[in-house]
């Protein structure tokens, strides 16, 4: 199987729909933590619905239009990394990510991270990655910063969490202004 080592006792791999009981149990865990920040974490909830969460990025990943990553802790799902979206046609992708309160503080989220940008930009030939989250996340505000990336602007009340609008910051950074954690041949 697939792995990339993040720590000693971490790893991030595909999560794919047959790991739709992990994946249920990992949203239970971090629901609450990622209650004001992740729509997607409402919409799975039972086996049939965190089953279909993973099939969507299934089949993004067939379309080459996404792709879906778990980081696991000692042997336990914790969180993970996605394409959000991936477009080879625009040279554009969208990273985002989530914990539970067990994954946060390690550097895991951050490694995962720097591997799809290494991935999209060295392998795929990218031109930017962008990076959307709310201005009061502030340990998401704080890991794009970390990741070189700049802040192009705020969209004004974008999308819903629990019935109410919020803003969306759109962070980015593009392919020459990225240093490769691994040398390009």
């Amino acid at each position: 199987m697939f792995s990339v080592p993040l720590a000693d006792n971490a790893e991030l791999r595909p999560l794919e729909p047959w790991q739709a009981a992990e994946f249920l149990a990992n949203m239970d865990r971090a629901r609450d933590h990622m209650n004001p920040w992740i729509t997607w974490a409402h919409r799975s909830t039972d086996l049939e619905s965190a089953r279909a969460t993973l099939q969507g990025y299934a089949d993004r990943q067939a379309a080459d239009s996404g792709r879906l990553f778990g980081i696991w802790l000692d042997g336990t799902l914790i969180g993970g990394t996605m394409f959000v979206s991936f477009s080879e046609a625009s040279g554009v992708a969208e990273i985002g990510v989530w914990t539970e309160p067990a994954g946060q503080g390690r550097g895991l989220v951050a490694a995962a991270v720097r591997h799809l940008i290494d991935y999209a930009f060295t392998t795929r030939g990218l031109h930017r990655i962008e990076w959307h989250t709310s201005p009061a996340n502030l340990r998401s505000r704080g890991l794009a910063q970390r990741l070189g990336m700049t802040l192009d602007g705020t969209l004004r009340e974008t999308f819903k969490v629990n019935g109410v609008f919020q803003d969306s910051e759109i962070w980015s950074i593009l392919a020459h202004e990225w240093k490769p954690a691994t040398p390009t041949a």
